[in-house]
């Protein structure tokens, strides 16, 4: 029985990646629909590593720069969200490996191109839904997120914002991350005790539990 493209290769099943496919093949309104599923989710989360929102409006402009300027050479090798994290990481490790000057750093974000504006602010504390403002002010809690966040490792950080806020799972995250799926395990095990102790007291409230939870 001859097979389908999609029994021939799973990702296609992805549709995202039929959308990237679209827009290889010139669709504007394809990449468009992209742009808008992603580029609040993307800032969202670069926001965090980073720690700095300007700097993860610009790089998440970057990414889809760098996605839609390599649109011709698209192959599917993956699912379209882990791609792009994976190019938003290693961009946002040059960035960080930059002399720390990071105003100065060369991202092209001003032409209009195919992206439009960026995006307005918007705290991922409001999009991941795991802080009650019964029980506490959301810019406080996510602050307190974001403290606890920035002690982990870059890599661990990363890890948990794929697999809380994206909701990957670790095969997903080890492409995004150039790692085998036992070392994400590895690093998501060691970042949810660094930051169980962090966050101990919001833990014990029941504000943050899922945070640091299996």
């Amino acid at each position: 029985m001859k097979q389908n493209g999609s029994d021939q290769n799973p990702v296609l099943l992805d549709p995202d990646v039929r959308l990237m496919l679209r827009a290889k093949a010139g669709d504007q309104t394809a990449f468009n629909q992209l742009v808008t599923t992603y580029q609040d989710r993307l800032v969202g989360v670069l926001t965090h590593l980073l720690q700095d929102q300007d700097a993860a409006e610009d790089l998440a402009q970057e990414v889809f720069f760098r996605i839609y300027r390599a649109r011709h050479g698209y192959e599917p090798t993956a699912k379209f969200s882990t791609w792009m994290f994976r190019i938003a990481n290693n961009l946002a490790s040059n960035l960080r490996r930059d002399t720390g000057r990071r105003r100065e750093t060369a991202l092209n974000v001003s032409d209009s191109g195919p992206l439009g504006p960026r995006p307005g602010e918007r705290l991922l504390a409001d999009k991941s839904g795991m802080m009650p403002t019964r029980q506490a002010d959301k810019s406080e809690m996510c602050a307190v997120v974001q403290s606890a966040l920035a002690t982990l490792s870059e890599d661990q950080r990363l890890a948990v914002l794929l697999h809380r806020f994206e909701e990957m799972s670790y095969a997903d995250i080890a492409v995004a991350l150039d790692k085998t799926p036992a070392a994400v395990k590895s690093l998501l095990s060691r970042a949810r005790d660094n930051l169980r102790e962090k966050l101990e007291p919001y833990v014990k409230q029941g504000v943050l539990g899922s945070i640091v939870s299996e």
